[in-house]
């Protein structure tokens, strides 16, 4: 494997790409090895401390939540607290982070924080 990553942005020359394909990779999933999706600390968003009380300053830190705008990846898992019910989701790869969401994504923290998170909102899952 050559672990060259293909980025179909860049298959035009500079003038045409913006017209021939000017949404090419949004929303392809590159793994970890992929562009890294702007995010900020969830510890910097002063609702998070009330709407997760049983999260420490510490865990807070490490929880990353996407910026208005990204691309969410394909079959990517994300938990978008701003829902009316909070639960866990797989991304499509056609949807943007809005003005007011708060999406984390399960591949941008560890493990124990992204299952107590997901666990928190199990019963909100719908069927």
């Amino acid at each position: 494997m050559s672990g060259k990553i293909y980025h179909p942005e860049e298959k035009h020359p500079d003038p045409y790409q913006q017209y021939l394909g000017p949404d090419a990779s949004k929303g392809l999933n590159y793994g970890q090895d992929g562009a890294k999706i702007p995010t900020r600390s969830a510890i910097d968003i002063k609702d998070l401390h009330e709407f997760l009380p049983d999260f420490t300053n510490d865990e807070l830190k490490q929880m990353e939540v996407l910026q208005e705008g990204a691309r969410l990846e394909t079959k990517a898992a994300y938990i978008n607290l701003a829902d009316e019910r909070p639960h866990e989701i797989q991304a499509m790869g056609d949807e943007d982070v809005g003005p007011h969401d708060l999406y984390f994504a399960k591949k941008n923290m560890p493990y124990e924080l992204w299952n107590k998170l997901s666990n928190r909102f199990k019963s909100n899952s719908p069927r």
